[in-house]
């Protein structure tokens, strides 16, 4: 890569025509992954930094119907995350996982309990507490070990969620309005 850069430079001075024999400083390259969310980069690719952290949950689909046994409540709901220096997080959410051409159909936009606290009144509804929507929704960290998914709870559970869809899973393209999702009105699943 940084050949690659030293070239595209040398290039871009010929043709600039700058005589310049200045030497390019080729900055080394940041990590495009958190490393103590994601130690191993297992799996996925680095997709625009949503690589941070994997969460899959239950309890994160609209259900088409009031029944607790609904099929959609129980569907599993990948979330690729991307950590900010802020302390915020915001998960692009799949039903399907992230291959190449798989296609997001919300996100979940992760702040801390500060930053939910700083919120006005009428806003907070729209946000879940991870303390109790963590076990209720059956999160899990697939790529991580046990011990790395022990570290990082306490960090998770301390933070609140808004989920906001544009896409239900059975669409082929986003169709309606796009809407905020109250998971903690969803009904319990087992």
């Amino acid at each position: 890569m940084k050949t690659k850069l030293l070239l595209i430079a040398t290039l871009l001075t010929l043709v600039v025509g700058c005589a310049s024999t200045e030497k390019v400083n080729i900055a080394e390259e940041p990590k495009l992954y958190h490393e103590t969310l994601n130690p191993r980069q297992k799996e996925h690719p680095n997709h625009l930094g949503f690589n941070d952290l994997h969460i899959q949950a239950i309890r994160h689909l609209k259900p088409d119907t009031h029944s607790v046994h609904d099929p959609k409540l129980a569907m599993i709901v990948h979330h690729h995350c991307k950590a900010y220096d802020d302390g915020t997080f915001i998960c692009l959410m799949f039903h399907s996982g992230m291959k190449d051409q798989d296609k997001p159909m919300g996100f979940e936009y992760i702040i801390t309990t500060a930053q939910y606290n700083s919120l006005p009144e009428e806003e907070k509804g729209y946000w879940h507490y991870h303390l109790v929507e963590v076990p209720r929704a059956h999160a899990t960290f697939p790529d991580l070990t046990a011990e790395e998914a022990a570290k990082i709870l306490p960090a998770v559970n301390e933070t609140y969620g808004k989920v906001v869809y544009f896409k239900k899973p059975e669409d082929k393209f986003p169709l309606g309005e796009p809407y905020v999702m109250i998971v903690q009105d969803m009904p319990e699943q087992d």
